[in-house]
């Protein structure tokens, strides 16, 4: 029997490597900032197009590579940055497994333009499936510049997997801001199909942070620093009255590596335990520096997971940290029983003169004089007394009558759908949050907040589907202002939320002019509706997969729906009950939460003890 065990060809090896370390456009975005950090440079820009399906390119000034180290690049498992296998150990730096480029060549068409310092040519090398195309001297700037063209190329089934543009490019921004946001000391910028999104330059870590998340970070911030034997903590953790109802911002960094860890974010959390509620979420920007010999960053292909030595007292760190940095800054509510008012006197300048206290006293004032005494009001003749009761019949059938006429009224009506006198369906508000009717057989409770999103939801999907979203002109054209990664991501929605009935224009990086919104929205705060869309659609995005229509459209009800706690009239509820039930599915949400419960009468007489 012949041999059947073969060694794999180079390119296909990488290949299947690939599928481990480039999984998307922003894993090589990833790879390709980090290997320009890692170069020395200070400063890197980032430029892609069509969601770096067809170019990612990334520039920096490092330190560049010589002919002969370019070309070795490419090779699989070939890096500067390990020699023995302690090695992995004590790891100081971003790549070091020399896997990135070589994985990145064997499913895309590759440029490579590089020279050191001094050397009056660099070079270029252009690939394409793992396979060099040509190599020549050139004419370039000191440094690197590298670019990705038709991602995944020559897999189809991968590059089918891809997300829509506006999913991919978002996760390409969650990766730069990842590496961008530690990385203070070196300017970034970063453009998306000929648009600036990012031009980040040197400063603060504080800076950074208010130069990618928006100047209103800044007033949002409070600072955390700890420094122990184990580790170094110092960021910043957001004031609880700015948590949102998404995990949005949290950032934890080891040794200027971006990690993600459930374990540590819990000691975060629990620092906020009583100034947040369950479903409440604090940003934090947390950079911890600990010895590279106590953890192992080498346990996942990402390298976004870390393994510590002694993770329990990092947690005990990092939670005790964030509470002391909240009670110093007078975040926590204190009291202080030990003051005493009295002596509260406010500090004198060297030119306040002195006064002398006075004591007024009414020289005409006698506590021995006798008190005028209050004439008390006359008593009620007791004559005709039997008058009182006169009218006591009376007055007491206009009460019975009344009464009935106002059970009269709640009577609900013992079928819905099919009621021809519309003067008799009554409904009821409880608590501001359910509508009761009756039915024949029992009652139904409608949870009117889910119900609204319910209708909200069909109509939305219906227009994105039709592009025939109705459209409400603003009087007074409105501007909104958001971050980067918001205002592209909206970019890039543009056309969808113009089939919902919005119409704007962008002006600047950042920035939209609002001229109409949707019908149904006509009476809601634009700049609220618009952050809760986007926060809503990039948390489902994340958690529930949905397609974009689909998650648009649940994005929109959601953030637009009336809310639980808010009184609605009697002819309010009936608009509601009736465009609940000419819903397609009036009974669910798209998550399956229901909108409506039924309650049975049999079931009603049981808890009475009726038989």
């Amino acid at each position: 029997m012949a041999d059947i065990i073969q060694l794999l060809p180079d390119s296909v090896a990488n290949q299947i490597a690939a599928g481990e370390v480039i999984q998307r456009p922003a894993s090589a975005v990833k790879e390709l900032l980090e290997n320009a950090i890692d170069a020395g440079s200070d400063t890197i820009s980032l430029v892609i197009k069509d969601a770096g399906k067809t170019l990612i390119q990334v520039n920096d000034n490092g330190s560049g590579m010589s002919e002969t180290d370019a070309r070795l690049s490419f090779e699989r498992h070939a890096t500067s940055k390990i020699k023995h296998a302690a090695d992995l150990f004590n790891i100081n730096t971003k790549g070091f497994r020399g896997e990135a480029l070589a994985s990145i060549a064997a499913i895309a068409q590759v440029e490579l333009k590089t020279k050191k310092e001094g050397k009056d040519l660099g070079t270029n090398i252009l690939m394409e499936g793992s396979e060099v195309k040509e190599q020549e001297p050139c004419s370039t700037s000191k440094g690197t510049s590298f670019s990705i063209k038709n991602l995944f190329f020559n897999v189809p089934a991968r590059r089918n997997f891809l997300k829509s543009n506006p999913v991919e490019v978002k996760h390409i921004i969650d990766e730069f801001q990842r590496v961008a946001l530690v990385h203070a000391d070196i300017s970034f910028s970063m453009y998306n199909n000929g648009n600036e999104v990012f031009n980040l330059k040197k400063g603060s870590f504080r800076q950074r942070i208010v130069g990618i998340f928006g100047e209103k970070y800044n007033q949002r911030l409070v600072p955390v620093i700890e420094d122990t034997d184990l580790v170094k903590i110092e960021g910043f953790v957001s004031k609880p009255e700015f948590a949102k109802k998404t995990r949005g911002e949290q950032f934890f960094f080891v040794n200027d590596r971006f990690i993600k860890s459930a374990y540590l974010n819990h000691a975060v959390q629990n620092a906020f335990d009583q100034l947040l509620s369950k479903d409440q979420f604090p940003s934090y920007f947390l950079k911890l520096t600990i010895d590279p010999t106590k953890i192992d960053i080498n346990i996942h292909p990402t390298k976004t997971e870390i393994k510590f030595e002694d993770e329990r007292a990092i947690y005990a760190i990092i939670r005790t940290a964030v509470k002391q940095a909240l009670g110093k800054h007078n975040i926590a509510p204190t009291l202080d029983f030990e003051q005493e008012n009295s002596f509260n006197v406010p500090l004198m300048k060297n030119t306040d003169s002195i006064k002398v206290p006075t004591i007024k006293v009414n020289p005409s004032y006698n506590p021995f004089e006798t008190k005028i005494v209050s004439t008390p009001p006359p008593k009620p003749k007791a004559d005709n007394w039997d008058s009182l009761y006169s009218s006591f019949e009376k007055d007491t059938n206009e009460i019975i009558e009344h009464q009935e006429k106002k059970q009269e009224q709640q009577v609900f009506s013992s079928n819905w759908d099919n009621e021809e006198d519309e003067e008799t369906k009554t409904l009821l508000q409880l608590h501001n949050k359910y509508i009761f009717t009756q039915l024949k057989s029992g009652y139904l409770i409608i949870d009117q907040q889910r119900a609204h999103e319910r209708i909200l939801f069909e109509q939305f999907l219906k227009n994105l589907e039709e592009g025939k979203g109705i459209t409400q002109q603003l009087l007074f054209p409105e501007t909104v202002d958001f971050v980067s990664a918001d205002a592209e991501l909206l970019n890039e929605l543009k056309s969808e939320v113009a089939n919902l009935g919005f119409t704007m224009d962008k002006v600047g990086r950042s920035s939209f002019v609002v001229n109409g919104v949707p019908a149904e929205l006509k009476d809601q705060n634009v700049k609220k509706v618009f952050e809760s869309l986007l926060e809503q659609f990039k948390m489902n995005e994340s958690e529930l997969k949905l397609k974009k229509h689909e998650n648009l459209a649940i994005s929109m009800a959601r953030s637009s729906a009336i809310k639980s706690g808010k009184k609605l009239n009697t002819e309010e509820m009936k608009v509601l009950v009736d465009e609940l039930f000419a819903c397609e599915m009036p009974y669910s949400l798209p998550n399956g939460k229901p909108t409506i419960i039924s309650l049975n009468l049999d079931d009603l007489n049981q808890q009475f003890d009726y038989q």
